[in-house]
């Protein structure tokens, strides 16, 4: 459940439109805001306001100009946040000629701006008249600061084994050799080594000085080598870059200022960039590097996991009894829908529903699930993911009210035992979710409204030290609204925080031979998947995992983070992670951006996850959080021809699902052609022929054709990715490895097929090379291939 910035989202069409220029006779005038700073705040930095996203006053406008790629979210805020200097797109907004009306938050702005980047564009905030105008163009890259032709020549490659051996995440006690050229002309030449510590979401990124290594000239002439060695000792995540004097002068050579979705910390790795020596060291980007525990391993059988994602409410219905039961400890505001069909309410839309999100009910529960366990298995899926199972207020149950027993309107702890008992003995394991962050007010534990038998830390709203469970918040008694007597995650006062220094709740959750982390296991599941994972302190998760794995070595453990998530793979907190960053590329390559250009995301989890983690991780598309990918992708139900687009291109996004490293991941409904818009559109039931819904079956066979490749291929789910081949605006090729068999992997995104030429790598020498879908032979002669890659779609050439 990520933090929920936005309400709503609105889509700004990429143009070339130019925005209106400046004319001669401008007459410029102060900053309207003083010295508050805007920043573009968005899924390109975390939603944080990070130093390089700061806008500057330049004669009548805040602007800046950025390097992004593919879709990205945004608002524009001061650091604080502040509604007078928060900006947003009123509700209805339209883009037109590059021109978007914004609004501040209070005064109509709302839903976040989303715009498709393709490279350098100037945003830019103006005001006509006390009204804010925003315009996004194309534009230049800026010009340059460094002119020194040999610190010009600085080149490392962080993916280059000449330049950084050995490759990708490194077990502790490696020792790391590094390499830079340059033409004859360096002085001096230093390798600076630093560890980082970040903090919960991102808010604090840190890092420290641990080496400082003077590297030593190996070979001259036009072009001098330059090498260090280093060994890494501890588990960590390192930053590095180069200190370089030349003619005097000190430069930096470190990572580029490439964006990296939902990520604060710019940077992709691979080749770097030169600047002079900033004065605040805390603006050097800095190449990263991954070190791990040598004994880090994770489960098996998650390295082949294809996963079905069950937002259980929205299933299937297969106990109608139970219907009445929904809305566990809430006051009497349940809304139940009469159709199976409806879409979910959106308050204040003029549907008819209240004014209270996500409790409004359509009856599905375990039995659903069980009753539909060979039709899962029937799609090639092994793993269930459900969101959280246990009691709660809302459909979603991340508000737990019990974390110790099955939600009533979705059955019993015997339910779930039949549930794992029935998909066990189909091959499927199940894995569970829920949040250690903070509870429901309507739980037990809280008691927010004096619901339940016992004492609440809140009960009744009154603050209550003798409750067992008052050390589990962090409450306050001289407030005088009972509301303000504790903190709700992210503002959320149904969603009070939890205090996971606790010792009692700590022993709950997991330190207890019953404890809650411990009893589901033994009931069945096979791992647990960690909502919002990065708001709980890392040591608490250190001590949960040791949990998990001494009740069963084998269970799963997942984090919900949504950025680059390196450092929970250290080999001390998770296995692996909701792998919004693959989620993202896909959707973004899938929906027409430059394929080349938003790869480099996917090159960045490959140099920096461990492999184990890289293949674990959960390969999503649509989620419970975001829109779905149809929708993301043009298909909002209304355009027979849009729609049919909208699912050529996500067979696109399908198939690298499906072809990559990690475990894909089937949103509920995705593979019979659900659409639906954000929260809570997207979590509409499952079209069921016999519920009145129309599954489209086309989709459902390419599924099924996919997940049986990928079955058929170990190498697909095992094998070593490689670097791309070949790469351009709409193709991607790469290799893949598995124990003496190869394959190349290639997908196209342009609306008609592309053929492209390769050397093959030296693996395939000799062999004969066939199409893993149709089993035709691809050309090949004298160590060349001829690939040719159907229009947004995919091709996997097998060697043999």
């Amino acid at each position: 459940m990520q933090k929920k910035i936005w309400a709503g989202l609105l889509m700004l069409a990429g143009t070339t439109a130019a925005a209106p220029q400046i004319e001669a006779n401008t007459t410029c005038s102060a900053a309207p805001f003083g010295k508050t700073r805007l920043y573009l705040r968005g899924s390109m930095s975390g939603w944080a306001a990070a130093e390089e996203d700061a806008f500057r006053w330049d004669c009548d406008a805040y602007v800046i100009t950025t390097e992004l790629q593919g879709v990205q979210d945004f608002k524009i805020a001061d650091a604080d946040w502040s509604d007078k200097t928060t900006f947003a797109a009123p509700d209805g907004a339209e883009a037109a000629g590059g021109v978007v009306p914004v609004a501040r938050v209070g005064e109509g702005g709302g839903q976040n701006l989303r715009y498709r980047f393709d490279g350098w564009h100037t945003v830019r905030l103006a005001f006509a008249a006390g009204r804010p105008r925003l315009t996004v163009q194309r534009a230049a890259p800026p010009a340059p600061t460094v002119f020194d032709p040999v610190a010009l020549s600085l080149h490392h490659d962080t993916r280059a084994l000449a330049d950084k051996a050995p490759f990708g995440a490194a077990k502790a006690g490696s020792e790391i050799t590094f390499g830079l050229d340059a033409l004859t002309g360096v002085e001096r030449a230093t390798l600076v080594i630093e560890r980082r510590r970040l903090q919960g979401n991102q808010e604090v990124i840190d890092y420290r000085e641990s080496a400082r290594i003077p590297l030593k000239r190996v070979r001259t002439g036009a072009r001098e080598r330059w090498t260090a060695s280093h060994p890494f000792t501890h588990p960590g995540i390192y930053g590095y870059w180069f200190e370089v004097v030349i003619g005097g002068r000190t430069y930096v050579y470190g990572n580029n200022a490439a964006p990296v979705y939902w990520t604060r910390e710019r940077g992709a790795n691979g080749v770097g960039t030169v600047s002079t020596m900033p004065r605040d060291r805390t603006a050097i980007h800095r190449f990263r590097q991954t070190v791990y525990a040598p004994d880090f391993r994770v489960p098996d059988w998650a390295q082949d996991a294809i996963y079905y994602y069950i937002f259980p409410e929205r299933f299937r219905n297969g106990d109608p009894t139970n219907d009445q039961l929904a809305g566990f400890g809430a006051r009497a505001d349940a809304e139940h829908h009469a159709t199976w069909t409806e879409k979910p309410y959106r308050p204040g839309s003029g549907d008819g529903s209240d004014r209270r999100y996500s409790n409004d009910f359509f009856g599905g529960d375990l039995k659903g699930i069980t009753d539909k366990l060979d039709y899962i298995a029937s799609l090639g899926a092994n793993t269930i993911y459900m969101t959280p199972i246990f009691a709660a207020a809302s459909n979603h149950k991340y508000d737990t009210g019990d974390y110790t027993r099955i939600d009533p309107a979705f059955g019993t702890n015997k339910d779930f035992r039949r549930l794992t008992a029935a998909a066990a003995r189909r091959g499927i394991r199940v894995v569970v979710d829920a949040s250690f962050n903070h509870t429901g007010r309507n739980s037990i534990y809280f008691d927010r409204y004096a619901v339940y038998p016992g004492i609440g830390a809140l009960e009744g709203g009154e603050v209550r030290r003798d409750s067992p469970h008052a050390d589990w918040y962090r409450l306050d008694p001289s407030q005088a609204d009972p509301d303000d007597r504790y903190a709700g995650w992210t503002g959320a006062k149904d969603l009070p925080e939890l205090d996971e220094m606790s010792p009692s709740f700590r022993r709950f959750v997991f330190g207890a031979p019953d404890s809650v982390t411990r009893q589901w296991v033994k009931r069945g599941a096979s791992g647990w998947r960690m909502d919002v994972a990065p708001w709980v302190p890392d040591a608490f998760w250190r001590e949960w995992r040791t949990a998990v794995k001494a009740t069963n070595p084998d269970a799963l453990t997942i984090a919900e983070t949504w950025f680059d998530s390196s450092k929970y793979f250290l080999g001390d907190t998770f296995d692996g992670t909701m792998n919004y960053i693959f989620r993202n590329t896909a959707i973004d390559i899938a929906s027409g951006g430059n394929a080349a250009a938003n790869y480099r995301n996917i090159e960045l989890t490959r140099e920096l996850y461990p492999p184990q983690s890289m293949r674990a991780s959960m390969n999503l598309l649509s989620t419970h959080d975001t829109a779905r990918t149809l929708w993301l992708l043009g298909d909002r139900g209304d355009d027979a021809a849009r729609s049919a687009e909208a699912k050529r291109r996500y067979r696109l996004a399908l198939f690298m699902q499906m072809t990559w490293p990690g475990a894909p991941t089937i949103f509920y409904g995705d593979e019979v052609g659900l659409t639906g818009g954000e929260d809570p559109d997207n979590r509409r039931t499952y079209p069921w022929a016999d519920r009145g819904g129309h599954p489209d079956e086309t989709m459902l066979a390419e599924v099924r054709r996919l997940t049986r490749l990928r079955k058929a291929t170990p190498l697909l789910s095992r094998g070593t990715l490689g670097e791309p081949l070949y790469a351009d605006d709409n193709v991607v090729v790469v290799p893949r490895e598995l124990d003496g068999a190869y394959a190349l992997v290639a997908i196209n995104n342009a609306p008609q097929a592309r053929t492209v030429n390769l050397r093959l790598p030296r693996n395939f020498a000799g062999a004969q090379v066939v199409d893993a879908i149709t089993g035709a032979a691809v050309p090949s002669h004298n160590g060349q291939v001829r690939l040719t890659i159907d229009a947004l779609y995919g091709t996997v050439a097998l060697a043999r």
